[in-house]
């Protein structure tokens, strides 16, 4: 487990998108998680987390110092009311960017793996232009369907969320093996490394202490990535070069 966060959890600073959506509001895509949650602690700025979920629509203001975190099955919405900068920590890493997160593109997108692979894809490779216009492009995408899901929610009740769920979940049930393989190799892998340093504790073994380690990540050098919410700027645990002993 040496390359994680505590708990194999993953850290991101996080400038959520100022770009006009649909509705004239500032601000990311809505998207759902599915087996991960995700926790924001605001370091700048002003604006909202709009959400849907079992209570209905909700809106959360969002300001220096809050934190909050939601479990899978809320959506939400990253509102930029000026300046919005979040540090996010994200649980089960590696599953969120293995497609863990569904956007909320209109049913008949959802409804095919294709399209919405099309959709939610950036250009590989592309000049930053080129990526913010794809990323404009998919969080208007998800910000339609978005709307009249929240529509459906306000006339019907939060059972109207039904159909966007199964959708999500079957877009993506063929990859539950490889994300089981990532969840064992990493927070269950660091649950068992927990319960591994308790036995040794409880009989009385100090010897597993001489291997603990340092390690530090270098502040990232390159351009942040253009994310779902925002502009990404990821700390990657495999990339702490400098580990010591300690």
């Amino acid at each position: 487990m040496t390359e994680s966060f505590p708990g194999a959890t993953a850290l991101t600073v996080l400038d959520v998108y100022d770009w006009v959506a649909p509705d004239g509001v500032r601000g990311g895509s809505a998207h759902v998680h599915l087996a991960s949650t995700e926790g924001y602690l605001v370091l700048a700025g002003h604006g909202r987390l709009q959400t849907l979920g079992a209570g209905g629509y909700a809106e959360t203001e969002l300001r220096p110092g809050d934190c909050l975190w939601f479990t899978p099955g809320i959506i939400h919405r990253l509102v930029n009311d000026g300046g919005l900068r979040l540090l996010v920590v994200m649980q089960n890493a590696g599953l969120p960017e293995a497609g863990d997160a569904v956007l909320t593109f209109p049913p008949e997108v959802l409804a095919d793996p294709v399209a919405y692979a099309r959709a939610a894809a950036l250009p590989a490779g592309g000049a930053d232009e080129a990526l913010a216009e794809a990323a404009r492009r998919r969080r208007d995408l998800a910000i339609e369907g978005y709307l009249a899901l929240r529509d459906r929610v306000a006339a019907d009740g939060a059972a109207a969320l039904d159909g966007f769920f199964a959708a999500a979940v079957r877009l993506v049930a063929g990859r539950a093996p490889q994300w089981r393989q990532r969840w064992q190799a990493g927070a269950f892998g660091a649950a068992a490394a927990t319960g591994g340093q308790l036995d040794k504790i409880a009989g009385g073994d100090a010897g597993y202490l001489a291997a603990g380690v340092l390690r530090r990540i270098a502040r990232p050098s390159g351009a942040p990535g253009y994310g779902m919410c925002g502009r990404l700027t990821g700390y990657d645990a495999a990339a702490a070069a400098n580990s010591v002993r300690s």
